[in-house]
């Protein structure tokens, strides 16, 4: 039990899944619904001060490398072509739909990048972040109890 609680949280944590993912690993493995909402919400969250951290003072250094290099700027691309315009026309209200949007391609990791690129300042940046993880965890979060419904 234990070992699927941590690792419905590395999957939260994880660029390949968020909440996304981690949510309904933890309640498909028999999990306290509400403690995985939570536990894997609030480590959601946390990806977007390790990512500004990661950003602002770990890329500087990896950047001289040509294969990381490479990658950050196809990252980069990919973020300004799909935020770029939600962004910069909604402002707030559109990092907020852009990272509450439970599809691939978008979520805490990538609203970070956006953050990083459009220079948007940290603390409403952080707000819309967290605010648009909740919205996301909790369509994932009753999307998958409604299907489990369905299924019994």
């Amino acid at each position: 039990m234990i070992i699927d609680f941590i690792i419905a949280i590395l999957w939260s944590l994880s660029p390949l899944g968020e909440a996304k993912a981690g949510i309904p690993y933890g309640i498909l493995n028999g999990l306290n619904i509400y403690l995985v909402f939570v536990a894997c919400f609030l480590a959601n969250v946390l990806v977007f001060p390790l990512m500004m951290f990661f950003l602002e003072n770990v890329n500087r250094y990896f950047i001289k490398w040509h294969f990381y290099k490479k990658s950050a700027i196809y990252i980069a691309r990919k973020a300004k072509v799909g935020s770029g315009s939600k962004i910069q026309k909604f402002g707030f209200l559109g990092l907020i739909f852009f990272v509450m949007i439970p599809l691939p391609g978008t979520g805490v990791y990538a609203g970070s990048i956006a953050t990083y690129l459009f220079k948007i300042e940290r603390q409403k940046a952080f707000i819309a972040n967290t605010v648009g993880i909740f919205l996301s965890s909790l369509i994932i979060w009753i999307a998958t109890l409604l299907s489990m419904k369905g299924f019994r």
